[in-house]
């Protein structure tokens, strides 16, 4: 079986030209393919199968006995935003000056060298999401990039602009209640979302007349975000755990219009078939916390079956730093522990989460034409014996397991950009 044929042209860059040969291949979006080959070519997948013809001179690597699936995608966290080991010095995750930061992003404060990133190589991630915090009711732009291979930042971006995060509840709450202005209750965080986007329909509207009439029109970084959001082009990432502030999210979303995804979602199971009924996305996380507050009092991991029964696509999230990323795998496999179907579970770590945000064309699948993100595993990767043996982005090999030695190896800037 192939799902594609490939070209044998001499052309093909060697650096980003591989095939994984022999392995039980896990496409994810399609049925395993037992004793199959993925072929990269040129840092994009050409085919999987187990007829494939690999082009002469082709760098194979064997992975027989082994496991072979995408790489996984965390689609909420904060690695290079709130660095390892640095304390405040490395965190630069929330703008709290003001409720509504919507025009800052992420991109601009991601550090590619922050420890984070190896630890995702090491819990076969090759995708993030990452995006501001929750100290605001809205926090601004996250980026969505792969987690290593770049010279700088930009190199490693998928999107640079892929939604925008906002909070509810506790949070912006605590923040701004403790200094006594809005908003400091529930009541006020959603009056200022609800007047933000008030005002950038206003905007929109007053920026396309300006245009009709050749006018000049002086822009606003905050509202010209929002009007994406408002276009469709933006998702709103809205941070909320219980389940009346998913109500108000679902509320505010009806009312204009936009995109909703939940981030958290520590009580989606208690209106699961409303988010069902609306197909309004939850990335659930991250589990491996306590009940640190009263939004997390119902905190369970078995909640994620039960979400995910009730019919709404999910999503896992470590929310790193809050769970090491390399341990995005391990709560999935403890969902399955606690009923969640295992299709569902590896579908929450790649394909649901590469829909979710639009880059489904590009990750999240061992499918032809998506890039060449491909994760050989010792074995089934739900098992939490399996590690990552080798890790590749974009056809590159960025992280391997060295079995004699017992330890891994992340291919680091000086080997990779040395002429």
């Amino acid at each position: 079986m192939t799902t594609s044929t490939s070209s044998s042209s001499p052309a093909h860059r060697p650096d980003r030209t591989v095939a994984i040969t022999g392995g039980y291949v896990v496409p994810v979006s399609g049925p395993p393919v037992e004793g199959g080959t993925v072929l990269v070519l040129d840092g994009r997948i050409a085919a999987v199968g187990t007829d494939v013809e690999v082009p002469e001179g082709t760098r194979v690597i064997d992975a027989t006995g082994r496991w072979v699936l995408p790489g996984f995608i965390d689609g909420h966290a904060h690695v290079g935003l709130h660095e390892e080991g640095e304390g405040a010095a490395g965190n630069d995750t929330n703008e709290m000056v003001t409720p509504n930061t919507a025009g800052v992003r992420a991109v601009d404060a991601v550090n590619i060298e922050d420890e984070g990133f190896r630890d995702a190589l090491v819990g076969g991630i090759t995708a993030v999401v990452v995006k501001p915090g929750s100290g605001n009711p809205i926090g601004g732009q996250s980026v969505a990039m792969k987690t290593w291979g770049g010279r700088t930042v930009d190199e490693q971006v998928i999107s640079g602009s892929v939604s925008v995060k906002s909070a509810l509840g506790e949070n912006p709450k605590r923040v701004y209640g403790e200094r006594k202005q809005l908003p400091s209750t529930r009541l006020g965080t959603a009056l200022v979302i609800r007047e933000a986007f008030t005002q950038a329909r206003h905007y929109a509207a007053a920026r396309a007349a300006a245009a009709t009439k050749g006018e000049p029109f002086k822009p606003d970084l905050a509202l010209e975000t929002l009007a994406r959001v408002l276009d469709g082009e933006l998702v709103w990432d809205q941070h909320t755990h219980r389940h009346d502030d998913i109500a108000t999210a679902l509320r505010l979303a009806d009312e204009f219009g936009y995109r909703l995804v939940v981030n958290h979602g520590t009580e989606a199971h208690k209106i699961a078939d409303v988010l069902a009924e609306r197909d309004v996305p939850v990335i659930f996380g991250p589990m491996f916390t306590s009940r640190s507050k009263v939004e997390l009092r119902d905190r369970a991991i078995e909640n994620l079956a039960a979400i995910a029964a009730a019919g709404v696509r999910v999503a896992i999230t470590t929310d790193h730093p809050v769970v090491p990323i390399n341990f995005l795998v391990h709560q999935a496999t403890l969902a399955v522990k606690e009923g969640l179907p295992r299709q569902t579970a590896l579908e929450a770590l790649t394909t649901n989460p590469a829909s979710f945000f639009g880059l489904d064309g590009r990750v999240g699948a061992l499918e032809p034409g998506r890039d060449g993100d491909v994760v050989v595993w010792s074995g089934d990767p739900l098992d939490v014996h399996a590690r990552a043996e080798h890790v590749l982005i974009d056809g590159r090999t960025v992280y391997t397991w060295d079995e004699a030695a017992h330890r891994g190896r992340v291919v680091e800037r000086a080997e990779r950009f040395t002429r």
